[in-house]
């Protein structure tokens, strides 16, 4: 996974983000990847609902289908 800094996290308009408060950086197709993982964990634990990991996923496929 490309790095990112928190000054380049930071720069990163709210589009490039698929959780609410700009978590789950989506910016490129390896971050997007951790995202649905991520999402998926939380919501496994209790801490994201189905819904919001729904959506989640679904932002981050986006990206990762236009990275094909």
């Amino acid at each position: 996974m490309s790095k990112l800094t928190a000054a380049m996290r930071n720069h990163l308009p709210d589009s490039k983000f698929a959780g609410p408060d700009r978590s789950y950086p989506i910016n490129d197709p390896p971050h997007a990847a951790n995202a649905k993982a991520r999402a998926t964990q939380q919501e496994n634990k209790g801490n994201l609902s189905p819904a919001a990991a729904a959506r989640i996923r679904a932002r981050a496929n986006k990206v990762l289908s236009h990275g094909k």
